[in-house]
């Protein structure tokens, strides 16, 4: 997998874009494919011949990127999706796995008649991407891995010996709500509720086993895929994101041409946390690559 031709770097990130006068209108529509239908909002314009697909993390949505979209759209086309089973895309059957979600992002991609995409993974998303670009590599120009996590056999073995993230149970009086609340309530930041409750309204709308994002991930054998990706990767790190600060060295010793950015504040809800220098990382990256 080869990085940029640049030796690595980190570089830190302050500050938002241009406050945007008139931003470009996000549009949402329903694709159908073989499983159901799947959601999107997009933004920008249409004529972009590769645009930006956005992955989200697990158990989130589109929304994760909602303020991200139009910063990118005032010069590339920016697709954000619902990952198969959760906001509003129709699950596929059978379990969740990494490999059907990318396997129903490329029907939608299909569906949608788009060719090539750069793709931009938070979290669980960085994870889709991979698998994505090593099924499809001639679809990738190339990928930004935000806080994504490194799932070699270490990271398995780790995780069966954890407990559930997110799972609660349901109960009569409705207290799983707040337990679910109290229980990512540690990861961010203590003046932005509004970051939570986007977590939990999201949490809420998986359709299945809100654990299956997480037991997806921690299944992945990412050692057996990565290999097969060529195109070039930004690395973006959240530096008050304690999820990926796990991971971070082993990308940094596995893709160790590929460029760093550090957003120093940014945490687990690094893309609406901090829309501005996310944006301005992606096209940063993408302004940098050959036509």
């Amino acid at each position: 997998m080869s990085g940029t031709p640049a030796e690595s770097e980190t570089r830190p990130l302050i500050g938002d874009p241009a406050v945007i006068e008139n931003p470009p209108v996000i549009e949402r529509a329903f694709v159908a494919v073989p499983h159901g239908q799947m959601h999107l909002a997009a933004c920008g314009p249409v004529t972009d011949p590769v645009p930006v697909l956005l992955l989200h993390q697990t158990p989130r949505s589109w929304r994760e990127y909602r303020d991200v979209l139009p910063l990118l759209g005032i010069r590339r086309r920016a697709i954000a999706i619902d990952t198969a089973g959760f906001g509003d895309s129709d699950p596929t059957p059978g379990a969740a796995s990494i490999e059907a979600w990318a396997g129903a992002a490329l029907t939608l991609l299909d569906a949608a008649g788009i060719g090539r995409v750069h793709l931009v993974g938070h979290h669980t998303g960085g994870v889709i991407a991979i698998e994505l670009a090593a099924r499809a590599p001639q679809r990738v120009a190339a990928l930004v891995l935000s806080s994504t996590p490194y799932c070699d056999e270490a990271f398995r073995r780790a995780r069966a010996e954890q407990p559930p993230i997110d799972a609660v149970e349901a109960s009569a009086d409705g207290s799983h709500l707040a337990a679910l609340w109290r229980r990512r309530q540690a990861f961010y930041p203590p003046d932005r509720p509004d970051l939570l409750q986007a977590f939990v309204a999201d949490a809420l709308k998986v359709r299945g086993d809100v654990e299956g994002g997480h037991r997806a991930v921690a299944a992945y054998r990412m050692e057996d895929r990565i290999d097969r990706v060529p195109q070039p990767v930004l690395l973006l790190q959240a530096g008050a994101d304690p999820f990926a600060a796990l991971h971070f060295e082993h990308w940094r010793q596995r893709l160790p041409r590929a460029p760093i950015v550090r957003i120093e504040a940014g945490g687990v809800a690094l893309p609406d946390q901090l829309p501005g220098p996310f944006a301005r990382a992606v096209l940063d990256f993408l302004d940098s690559l050959p036509p």
